[in-house]
């Protein structure tokens, strides 16, 4: 999921909030509308009032999700792998036929000079979210093949969201990223001018697609009914114009093995937080 500058919230009614899922920004053009119809569609399915509270960053949501401000999260695979003993796995979606993704190394289009992973040594990069798969843990495992440090940039930053990533690409801020497969190929089927500047000079293995989570404990019925809700979107035709717009096929529960490749890759790099 992609970052914008500012965090905002989507209320479903007038009411109290009885619901409130967590997430990063999305990538879509005009993404509150979209995340209004979202709520709408989930409050009208489990009678209650759903809300989506966004935030640019992972850290802050699941800060918001351990104090109970938020109820469910839509995470990513990394610190779901993380904390994965403190978490319930509601729901992981599926994209081109299967719960999965890739990390895709891009650069400004045009730019010979980058080929490969070898190849941004003395360069200014880009990363997403220092608790991104594709954004940041993939990056990690592929420098260290390459021999690369953290001093053998030019300089690196966060740009808080792979859309945002895109965009530093595209403008020339960083000469290549680590961004998520599935957020620039969804940008790139919308238009967008950042996916349509930039291009993709390699891809990872696929890896576990960015669950929805929540935390574990005493069963909650509305947490029950927020699951079969989103596993039974493909199933209507609203749901399923929703998920068209998100470039999802639909979302299935999922287990704790799919993230297996970014759990043993998080336990090969030594600051992931993630223990053999």
């Amino acid at each position: 999921m992609a970052a914008l500058a500012a965090p905002w919230t989507t209320i479903a009614n007038a009411q109290s909030e009885r619901l409130r899922i967590g997430l990063t920004h999305v990538m879509l053009a005009d993404q509150a509308a979209f995340l209004s119809h979202w709520a709408e569609y989930l409050s009208a399915r489990l009678k209650t009032a759903v809300a989506f509270v966004a935030r640019d960053d992972y850290q802050p949501l699941h800060d918001m999700l351990n104090s109970g401000q938020i109820d469910a999260l839509w995470t990513c695979g990394y610190p779901y792998v993380r904390w994965q003993s403190q978490l319930r796995l509601l729901a992981v979606p599926v994209y081109q036929g299967a719960p999965t993704y890739q990390s895709y190394l891009i650069r400004s289009k045009g730019d010979s000079t980058i080929r490969g992973w070898s190849d941004v040594r003395g360069k200014v990069f880009a990363y997403s979210d220092p608790l991104s798969n594709s954004g940041w843990l993939v990056a990690q495992g592929q420098l260290a093949e390459a021999g690369i440090g953290p001093h053998d940039f030019k300089r690196t930053f966060f740009a808080h969201g792979h859309r945002n990533v895109a965009e530093a690409v595209a403008a020339r801020l960083a000469q290549a990223g680590s961004i998520d497969g599935y957020v620039w190929e969804t940008m790139r089927k919308q238009g967008m001018s950042a996916a349509l500047q930039t291009e993709v000079v390699w891809k990872s293995r696929f890896h576990g697609f960015p669950p929805i989570v929540s935390v574990l404990g005493p069963s909650s019925l509305k947490l029950d009914q927020l699951q079969d809700t989103l596993l039974a979107m493909a199933q209507d035709k609203v749901g399923r114009e929703l998920l068209r717009t998100l470039n999802l096929d639909g979302f299935i529960a999922g287990s704790p093995a799919v993230f297996d490749s970014i759990r043993q890759l998080a336990r090969s790099v030594p600051a992931s937080g993630v223990g053999p």
